[in-house]
C-alpha cells in the first residue's frame, strides 16, 4: 500500500470509529437512567424483645404493629421451649421472626473440650428452634475477650474455625436457617471486629450456611459504614442499630445518629433483611422515644 492509499483508508476508519464510538457514548448515556428504574429497597425494622413497652409478649407486639414493625428477634437461650408460645403470638400479626439473638451457653473457640460441648449442644438446639419458626438465622460471637481460655489468635485457628463452620452451616441449612456471624469492637471481642472480615469467613467456611451480620453500634472499627456493608455482599443476613454515642435508642445521641451512608449501601444492595433495634434506652418514656426513632431512621432511610 502506498502513502496516499493508506492515508485515505485511514481517514474512513477514523470517521467509521467516530461514529461507532458516538453510539456507544450515547448507549451508555443511557444506562444511568435505565438503573434509576430499579424498584426502591424496602425497610423492613425488627426490634428485639425488649425494645417494644409493654407488660407482656402481646403487649409489645400491639405497638409494634402500630409502627409498622415486621419483626421480632428474640434471644436464643429458651427458644426452644417456646416455639409454640411464639408462633401463637404471631399468628394473624404482619411480623415476623427474624434473626435469633444468641443465648447458648460456651463459645465456639473454647480450648476446653467441655466448654466447646456445650456450645455445640445448645447452639444447634437454637439452630433448630430458629427454623421452626422461620428465622433468618443465629447470631454468633465467635469469642468475647472475657471469655478464656481461648484458641490462638493464628492462621491455624482461623482454618479450625472455617471447618467448624462449615459443619455448622450445613446443619443449619438442614434445619431451614443459618449461621449468623457477629463482628465486634476490638473493647469486646478482638478475634472478629469487621464486616469485611466476617464475609470473608463465610466465604472460607464454604457453605451457604454461613452469613454475617454489620452492627451500626460496633462499625466504629470501619472506615465507612457503606464500605462495610458493601464488602459483605450475598453475605450479608442482618444488621443491629443503635444510637452511636452510648448505644442507647437512636436519636438519642443526636448528630451522632446518623447511619445515612450505611443505608445507601443497603438499598444499593437491595438488602432484604431486618434493621433491627438493639440497643438500650436513656429517657424514661419508651414509647416516645422509640417512635421517635422509627421515624428518625424512616427518615434517613428516605435520605439514602
Amino acid at each position: 500500500m502506498n502513502r496516499r492509499n493508506f492515508l485515505k483508508t485511514s481517514a474512513v476508519s477514523s470517521a467509521a470509529l467516530a461514529l461507532g464510538t458516538g453510539s456507544l457514548v450515547s448507549s451508555c448515556a443511557a444506562k444511568p437512567a435505565e438503573e434509576a428504574k430499579k424498584p426502591d429497597t424496602k425497610l423492613n425494622i425488627s426490634f428485639q424483645t425488649g425494645t417494644a413497652p409493654g407488660e407482656d409478649l402481646s403487649q409489645k407486639l400491639d405497638f409494634m404493629e402500630g409502627l409498622g414493625i415486621v419483626g421480632l428477634e428474640p434471644g436464643g437461650h429458651d427458644l426452644a421451649e417456646r416455639v409454640e408460645e411464639y408462633r401463637k403470638a404471631l399468628t394473624g400479626r404482619n411480623i415476623k421472626i427474624s434473626a435469633i439473638c444468641a443465648g447458648f451457653d460456651g463459645f465456639i473457640l473454647a480450648e476446653d473440650p467441655a466448654v466447646k460441648a456445650q456450645f455445640d449442644e445448645t447452639y444447634r438446639r437454637i439452630l433448630e428452634a430458629a427454623g421452626e419458626l422461620g428465622s433468618t438465622g443465629v447470631i454468633m460471637v465467635p469469642a468475647f475477650n472475657g471469655q478464656k481460655p481461648c484458641r490462638p489468635h493464628t492462621l491455624e485457628t482461623r482454618q479450625w474455625l472455617t471447618e467448624q463452620l462449615h459443619e455448622l452451616g450445613e446443619f443449619a441449612l438442614k434445619c431451614g436457617t443459618t449461621v449468623i456471624l457477629e463482628p465486634l469492637n476490638r473493647g469486646e471481642a478482638f478475634f472478629l471486629r469487621q464486616v469485611s472480615d466476617a464475609a470473608a469467613l463465610c466465604r472460607e467456611a464454604d457453605s451457604k450456611g454461613v452469613k454475617c451480620m454489620g452492627d451500626f453500634w460496633h462499625m466504629k472499627e470501619e472506615t465507612s459504614d457503606y464500605a462495610a456493608f458493601i464488602s459483605a455482599g450475598e453475605y450479608l443476613q442482618h444488621v443491629h442499630i443503635a444510637s452511636r454515642g452510648e448505644r442507647k435508642t437512636p436519636g438519642e445521641d443526636g448528630a451522632l445518629d446518623n447511619y445515612v451512608d450505611g443505608f445507601r449501601a443497603l438499598k444499593e444492595m437491595n438488602y432484604p433483611y431486618y434493621v433491627s433495634f438493639e440497643c438500650g434506652l436513656r429517657s424514661e418514656d419508651r414509647a416516645a422515644t422509640v417512635t421517635a426513632a422509627v421515624e428518625l431512621i424512616r427518615k434517613q432511610w428516605e435520605m439514602a
